[in-house]
């Protein structure tokens, strides 16, 4: 693989550091499939990171999906206005909780994504979290010097042309995909323990049900419709159980979120690939 794009948001399970195991696996997958579906395309380290001739990108969150079409629409005016918030005098909570509730009162879709980046890299973790109201709600992040991502973004944009960019639910993703397509979800993870729970990501969250209904869709597409499909996510007795009918490995990552560094430890991940000619990997 060629040097790695970063994305240019911090993103919670951001797939980053899994771009070659991913890639790799959907090169096996694909044979001659021109475009690559991504139903939870998250901050998008997979698309960045294969070579498509088209992509069919999906998020549930709306401000995600608003911002890269304004991105891929405008990127010069974008990066411009958006490089003017990060200034030191806005590094400051008086600022972030000022410009958090201007984001949460706007309807206006070309200031929600400039709000969006600066939040993302200003707020705590690079977390994207909404209450029940539908209100982002991330605190300050405290950084010394937030970064502002001017050469991801514009990567971003390039790329982004060869892109489409829907906000719907990821059981429409499937109900619409292209000919030719190979699909990749990395769908909001099983948790690891009752108390390890993340589901304010969009209003609604992702329950076990969801899940579930993710694995039979997969199921379907790869061996009714002859569409491969990759799902990556924990390894628990739950997620080997509704993969039953899928191809598994196991793979070790480090964990992206945690209050302390040193409590970073590597975790299990499985890779469930569901393949109409039932030859990749080994259960």
């Amino acid at each position: 693989m060629q040097q790695k794009t970063r994305a240019f948001l911090k993103w919670a399970g951001g797939k980053y550091s899994l771009v070659e195991d991913i890639a790799r696996r959907l090169k096996v997958a694909s044979q001659d499939a021109d475009t690559l579906v991504e139903p939870f395309v998250g901050a998008g380290s997979v698309f960045l990171n294969t070579n498509f001739k088209k992509y069919y990108l999906n998020d549930i969150n709306a401000d995600l999906i608003n911002l890269y079409n304004e991105l891929k629409r405008q990127p010069d005016e974008f990066v411009s206005d958006a490089r003017k918030l990060f200034v030191e005098l806005n590094n400051h909570p008086d600022a972030y909780y000022s410009y958090r509730l201007q984001f949460n009162a706007s309807v206006d879709i070309y200031e929600r994504a400039i709000l969006f980046l600066y939040m993302n890299r200003h707020g705590y973790n690079g977390l994207c979290r909404y209450n029940l109201k539908g209100i982002f709600n991330v605190p300050f992040g405290k950084y010394k010097r937030p970064y502002f991502p001017e050469k991801e973004l514009y990567a971003f944009a390039c790329k982004a042309q060869k892109a489409t960019f829907t906000c719907q639910s990821y059981a429409d993703a499937f109900r619409k995909l292209p000919e030719n397509a190979v699909v990749y979800c990395d769908p909001p993870y099983v948790p690891l323990s009752k108390t390890a729970s993340f589901t304010s990501y969009a209003k609604g969250g992702f329950d076990l049900d969801d899940q579930a209904n993710l694995a039979n869709l997969a199921e379907q597409t790869a061996f009714l419709h002859r569409t491969p499909v990759l799902i990556s996510n924990h390894d628990t007795v739950w997620t080997r159980k509704i993969y039953s009918q899928a191809n598994l490995d196991v793979i070790q990552v480090k964990r992206t979120i945690s209050p302390k560094g040193n409590g970073r430890n590597k975790v299990n991940e499985l890779m469930a690939m569901y393949d109409k000619r039932e030859c990749y990997g080994t259960r």
